[in-house]
């Protein structure tokens, strides 16, 4: 039997973060991973550059059914202080789009900070090891029977994340532990995830995959909805992008999303001062603002005629174009689900855990951090940072638990 203050299950980002905080403050500890390879979600994330972190990360960005959940850990390790981490160790980065910070070398950078951090505070390492079940004794200690026997701590971190990307490794671990120490879920779903139409509703639109262009997309109402700028990419199957993708962690199945094809402009006024003037087609004038492909498509589909010319269209007409185009209303029927998601919505319910210590209240010593609790962010770096702050977190509470057990 080996025996550890501390023992974190999920070797990623946020169970890395943790491990190496609270190693770096005297506390023995143990990192375990299933996986063979570690942290493959920072390895991919950003096309293998690793989106770390968003300089205007806050409470805004993120979702969950206790929305002030996340405001004490970020408020006390923010992107500037991974940002510091990063300088120490001579890594890189540059600012791609809207804050979003990636890294100028491979994500793998990312992952070797993490593992040094670990390093420097003694973590010891048990990859690849499954946990088998989970066990607290009156005194409080956990024991973890593992393949390779039983390790006990005096406190136990889960940071095993959520569901998607099943290929690389995720599984329900975290939700099943949660429930056996009596904590609640909330509902989960596939988030940041491309959405799906009936394939005769996608037809006219499936042979435009690969066509993008930037558009404004809206869907649900003031309260529960959300309006983002950003570029949206057709798919054979549907619609994907970062448009998408962040529209999609507030879609809700059954209701409809509405794109503005034309952000930039007023739709109607623009097709009526190009009324005057002008001998063009309408396909050959909406070319100008979107892909001609799309154009064309787009038409044919309001069975508005390419050839008909903008002159001879009634002002009535012309308004209705206008607002179709900035208002084109579309229903998915689902999204490409966990193995396209980037991250899980809903999890363990936060509001049985603190939120400056990430301890659970129903078992003392037990933490959940990570993409595992109610806490999802936006597309662009967001996640990562959750991860790194909920890490620090749980990493400092439980060294200082331990020291006073």
């Amino acid at each position: 039997m080996e025996s550890f203050d501390i023992a974190v299950i999920g070797a990623g980002a946020a169970g890395m973060m943790c491990a190496a905080v609270a190693g770096q403050l005297g506390r023995r500890v143990v990192l375990i991973d299933h996986s063979q390879r570690l942290a493959e979600k920072i390895r991919i994330s950003g096309g293998g550059r690793c989106n770390f972190t968003n300089l205007y990360a806050g409470p805004a960005n993120y979702l969950s059914a206790n929305p002030h959940f996340c405001r004490s850990a970020l408020a006390r390790y923010t992107p500037r202080d991974f940002m510091a981490l990063l300088k120490r160790h001579h890594v890189t980065w540059h600012e791609k789009h809207k804050g979003q910070l990636f890294c100028d070398q491979s994500s793998d950078a990312i992952i070797d900070v993490l593992k040094r951090e670990c390093d420097a505070g003694h973590v010891a390492w048990r990859t690849p090891l499954s946990v088998e079940g989970v066990r607290q004794d009156a005194q409080g200690r956990y024991t973890l029977d593992t393949q390779s026997g039983p390790i006990t701590a005096r406190a136990l971190v889960i940071a095993t994340g959520g569901l998607s990307i099943p290929k690389i490794g995720a599984t329900d671990f975290a939700y099943r532990l949660a429930k056996q120490f009596g904590h609640k879920l909330i509902d989960t779903r596939p988030a940041l995830v491309p959405l799906t139409f009936a394939p005769a509703d996608w037809e006219p639109f499936s042979a435009l995959s690969g066509v993008s262009l930037e558009v404004q997309l809206a869907t649900g109402n003031k309260k529960t909805g959300a309006e983002f700028t950003e570029d949206l990419l057709l798919t054979h199957r549907g619609l994907s992008g970062p448009g998408v993708l962040q529209i999609s962690s507030y879609w809700q199945p059954g209701e409809p999303i509405h794109i503005n094809l034309l952000p930039e402009r007023d739709a109607t006024t623009a097709l009526l001062e190009a009324k005057t003037g002008t001998k063009r087609q309408i396909a050959n004038l909406l070319s100008e603002w979107v892909p001609q492909r799309l154009a064309h498509v787009w038409l044919e589909t309001h069975q508005i005629s390419a050839e008909a010319r903008v002159a001879d269209l009634p002002d009535k007409a012309l308004r209705r174009i206008g607002d179709a185009l900035s208002r084109w209303t579309l229903t998915p029927n689902g999204t490409e689900g966990y193995r396209k998601a980037e991250v899980t919505r809903g999890g363990i319910d936060t509001r049985d855990l603190s939120s400056a210590t990430m301890m659970s209240a129903k078992a003392p010593g037990l933490y959940f951090i990570g993409e595992a609790v109610d806490v999802t962010g936006w597309l662009g770096g967001y996640n990562f940072q959750w991860a790194w702050a909920s890490g620090v977190a749980a990493g400092q509470a439980a060294a200082e638990y331990v020291k006073g057990a």
